[in-house]
Formats: structure tokens, sequence, C-alpha cells
């Protein structure tokens, strides 16, 4: 059933057809501002640890794709890191899955000092197409509270880099 709910967002999105040269000023705007940000809270580098608690595949896919060299978050100063030991923040896509609990939250004890959790995706959120499954515990917010949550199915590049900008942002700062 669920499969057939992905194959209908497919149709209805499309495919997306890039083009660099039209991303690339808004691209080189955030990427500036986001720089700015994270060199001045993390002193250069803001450090994700990404875990998959049981998602179809496609945010990753998006994650991925901040990574190419059309929007390249590395230059700007995020990285993905394997050890949550190096996390300033655990980045999570999936509804949680009943086998992914207990990796999820030793994941996020093991980041060191202050936290944060991202969500990304809408299975992240509330289950997604998953939520009715007696496999899945739902949203990651029924675990650990989550302090920035990306919307999507899935969410675009350009969606992700600005939403990390909003949560990196102090109130009043601009």
């Amino acid at each position: 059933m669920a499969i057939l709910k992905i194959i209908k967002n497919r149709l209805v999105k499309g495919i997306v057809d890039l083009r660099r040269e039209e991303l690339m000023p808004e691209i080189e705007a955030l990427g500036k501002e986001l720089k700015r940000v994270i060199n001045r809270r993390f002193r250069g580098s803001f450090h994700l640890r990404e875990v998959d608690t049981g998602s179809c595949g496609a945010c990753e896919s998006e994650i991925i794709a901040t990574t190419n060299p059309i929007y390249d978050v590395q230059r700007f100063g995020v990285n993905f890191v394997a050890s949550p030991k190096h996390a300033d923040a655990l980045l999570v896509t999936g509804p949680v899955s009943r086998n992914m609990l207990l990796a999820l939250q030793k994941t996020y004890e093991a980041i060191p000092g202050e936290k944060f959790v991202i969500t990304l995706g809408d299975c992240a959120l509330n289950g997604g197409l998953f939520k009715d499954s007696y496999y899945t515990l739902g949203g990651v917010d029924k675990v650990l509270k989550v302090d920035l949550h990306i919307p999507g199915c899935p969410p675009t590049p350009t969606e992700i880099i600005k939403r990390l900008l909003s949560l990196l942002i102090a109130p009043g700062e601009i």
C-alpha cells in the first residue's frame, strides 16, 4: 500500500529539472549567510550525524544532493560525520522503526554538549506513508525532543539549506 502512495507522489511531483545557472544565485546567498552563522557559532564548521530510522531512501538522496557540486554545503561549513561523538546535531530521516529505536537513542546520547535534533521529511515528523504500519512507532518526536523539522516528501536540497540556516540563526539576529 505504501508503495502505491510513493508512486502517486512521484507522478504528481514529476521530474525535477536542475538548471545550475538558475540555482546558483540563491544557493550562493544562502551559503554565504550559513557560513557566516556557522563561523560565529561553531568556529567554522557544523557537524551532522545522520540516522535513517526506516525511510524509503528519498530523503537520503536529497541529503546526498546537498553535497554534490551544485549545492556543496561542505564549502559553507556543514559536514556529515560518522561518529556522534564529533556531531553538533542529529539529523533523522524516516519513521522510527522498532529495530532502530535503541540505535537512535544511543546515537543521541553519544552527542556531546549542546545538541540539536533535526527531522527531515514527512516520515520523520509523523510516520508519513508508514504511520499505520505495525513496525513503526511514529515520528521522531515520540522518542526525542525535536528542535527543527524540515518538511517535504522529500524536501529539496535548497529547502534543507534554508531550514538549517533558520535553526542556527539566534532569535532576533539578522
